[in-house]
């Protein structure tokens, strides 16, 4: 086991594939020379040449074809979009042709493509460099999509993903890149001079895809979360007193609905948090499936926690955030409900 944040265990991931399988390659905005914004491809071109850590002009419609065409001519590649709030220009590439091109040849081609990008808050980024978009793309039949919450889980899924043969939207929460921390929203999101780290092993393994898993045990709650939000509850679980058991979904879509269930039946109470924007977002259709398989074990109605029903602000970002405040206040609200 080596100590590693979420970049470390992001690049791991991709030296590990890289060595393994000469079909992998990686393409996008900065990812060669510079290593990528956050550097999470440092080091991968000076190792692996530029014919297969490709460093690609700011036209997103134009990396996803392209990793498209590289992924049916019989390459793996993991396209990197810079942040999440620019991956729109090539949404009509994921949707209308990765995402369906297996379903509409009758299974005679595929294209294995990994898109990996940064989401969320924790940079006062603002309204250009803070969404969390994990909703829209849950929403697309045809594609995997994933949100890790910690560095082993990262290295893991994303080495399962590159694996896979089906496309994978992959979305890292930069608040956490650098390491947990403590669910304060008043703290800085990430410390740039001590950097947190998790215990990673240094070789090769897989975290499945489509499993979620309980991040903190519990017996009184349920909450249902990923990506950073894990990090908050689990903070507001010791801050509470609740004794909540803290579900990690970490693959959005497909869903394991059979970990939540038995959760919910178990504790009898759900709370749902994530970061995104609440109407409309991926909570909702949370709600909808525990509500139906869970409705004869609740004791109270199921709850949210989630952003405001605004763009990212820059100057209110730590109140935007839902942050121990009011991840707790949704604890304790779930907890008196009859």
């Amino acid at each position: 086991m080596a100590q590693m944040n979420m970049i470390e265990a992001i690049r791991s991931a991709h030296d590990i594939m890289m060595d393994k399988d000469p079909s992998v390659v990686v393409l996008g905005q900065d990812v060669g020379y510079f290593g990528g914004v956050f550097r999470c491809t440092d080091g991968l071109q000076r190792k692996f040449g530029e014919h297969r850590v490709i460093d690609a002009p700011i036209a997103e419609g134009g990396i996803i074809g392209t990793a498209i065409g590289m992924g049916v001519n019989g390459l793996r590649p993991v396209a990197e979009i810079q942040f999440a709030d620019y991956i729109y220009p090539g949404f009509d590439q994921i949707v209308s042709e990765l995402a369906r091109l297996r379903y509409r040849s009758s299974g005679e081609f595929f294209s294995p493509v990994t898109i990996r990008t940064p989401c969320g808050g924790g940079i006062r980024g603002g309204q250009t460099h803070s969404q969390s978009p994990e909703a829209i793309f849950a929403h697309v039949t045809g594609i995997k999509t994933v949100m890790p919450s910690n560095p082993y889980d990262a290295k893991g899924l994303l080495i399962s993903a590159i694996e896979s043969d089906d496309p994978i939207v992959f979305f890292e929460p930069k608040r956490i890149y650098h390491g947990p921390f403590d669910g304060d929203p008043e703290k800085p999101a990430v410390s740039w001079n001590s950097h947190p780290k998790g215990e990673v092993p240094e070789g090769y393994y897989t975290v499945p895809l489509g499993h979620a898993d309980i991040a903190h045990p519990g017996e009184e709650l349920t909450i249902i979360t990923y990506g950073t939000l894990v990090h908050v509850a689990i903070a507001a679980t010791k801050e509470t007193g609740v004794d909540c058991e803290v579900i990690d979904v970490r693959t959005l879509a497909p869903l394991d609905v059979a970990t939540l269930v038995a959760s919910v039946k178990k504790t009898g109470r759900c709370l749902i948090a994530h970061e995104a924007t609440r109407f409309g977002g991926y909570g909702a259709e949370l709600v909808a499936t525990v509500q139906k398989e869970c409705f004869y074990h609740l004791e109270a109605p199921i709850s949210r926690v989630a952003g405001w029903d605004t763009p990212y602000p820059h100057a209110f970002e730590w109140q935007y955030f839902p942050g121990l405040k009011r991840m707790s206040a949704g604890i304790r609200k779930v907890m008196e409900a009859q």
